[in-house]
């Protein structure tokens, strides 16, 4: 399959799953040449179905749906309850009495993987994990291209070795949740422009660069550096088109010199975001919450309260370290910014 069919210039939007990458997002950077995606992992069956049909109603071009490969935990109680005690200074500073347990942990990927199939997008891409070949090839058979998301060398060859169509190579720069799947989070450390030439020197499908992009300048330095595409996410977040709440967009348009750095408090995994309240309250304890996505369902009723205060020291304010480059804008505008950029060098 050829990745340059899926777009007119080689940059895709970055998937940010929590209300970024709403419908309006996703068709105006198809709509302008690009790749738009749909964040689909927090998404039920039915939720998926409304918002690829909400996408399809605003534009005729390709668009990709990304998800998190994930099996559904089984926490036991006494785990929860630990997990629950952690996290009492920040449920406390809310002034609540208990911390309300969630019913649902996560959604339910094989329902999620079979409504792909069903809704089939131009393209899909995954992180947390890596899909076996038997589900690569339906994919295909559905004509659906498959992105595996790397943080490695060792995860690009996995994914190659599985039928992968292309890779995104994630530079510790990108901000949101890593997506390394072989070895401890801690490990895959490389920055983009480190990674990037080393996995398009090891794998044969093409390797799209993710992280710390942010210009046409950024886009060009990263094909010459062995990609044939980009995924650009905090490029995007602070847009006129992105759903993210009002406060945390202008914390992210402000954010000049505030460091962005990695924590696992909020979901367990490891993830970049600007440095707030929450993070420093429980930086002493991270490393002992639950794994993905059993800490993420418990900090969803303390991130939702906060945004109804519009409260971002409580909120998970995802965003690359170069968040401070990002330029508000609606995209169509910015997406000829970049082309134009890119063509001046």
């Amino acid at each position: 399959m050829d990745l340059h069919a899926l777009f007119k210039f080689p940059i895709l939007q970055g998937p940010m799953a929590g209300g970024a990458s709403r419908a309006e997002l996703v068709a105006a950077v198809s709509n302008a040449g690009g790749l738009g995606c749909m964040a689909g992992s927090l998404l039920s069956p039915a939720a998926l179905r409304d918002e690829a049909g909400r996408i399809r109603s605003m534009t005729d071009q390709p668009f990709l749906i990304n998800f998190f490969v994930l099996q559904t935990p089984s926490p036991t109680l006494d785990e929860v309850g630990a997990a629950v005690e952690l996290l009492r200074p920040v449920w406390e500073s809310l002034g609540w009495d208990n911390l309300p347990v969630p019913k649902q942990w996560c959604q339910d990927f094989d329902a999620q993987f079979e409504t792909l199939i069903e809704l089939r997008p131009a393209a899909a891409s995954f992180t947390f994990g890596i899909l076996t070949p038997i589900q690569v090839e339906r994919l295909h058979d559905a004509g659906i291209h498959v992105i595996g998301t790397v943080t490695t060398i060792d995860e690009a060859l996995a994914w190659e070795n599985v039928g992968a169509d292309a890779v995104i190579a994630s530079g510790i720069e990108s901000g949101g949740h890593r997506g390394t799947f072989l070895g401890p989070q801690e490990d895959a450390t490389l920055g983009g422009k480190e990674l990037w030439p080393q996995v398009a020197a090891a794998v044969k499908i093409p390797v799209i660069a993710a992280g710390g992009i942010m210009t046409g300048v950024d886009i060009t330095e990263a094909l010459a550096l062995g990609a044939q595409a980009v995924q650009m996410g905090s490029a995007f977040i602070v847009t006129d088109e992105s759903g993210i709440h009002p406060a945390y967009k202008q914390r992210l348009i402000e954010a000049r010199d505030t460091p962005t750095r990695l924590t696992r408090a909020f979901s367990g995994r490891y993830a970049r975001g600007l440095e707030n309240t929450f993070m420093r309250k429980m930086e002493s304890v991270e490393k002992q919450v639950p794994a993905y996505p059993v800490q993420n369902a418990l900090t969803t009723g303390i991130r939702a309260a906060a945004a109804e205060r519009g409260d971002t020291e409580l909120m998970s304010l995802w965003a690359g370290a170069d968040i401070r480059r990002a330029r508000p804008m609606p995209v169509a505008k910015l997406m000829q910014m970049l082309v134009a950029e890119m063509r001046t060098i």
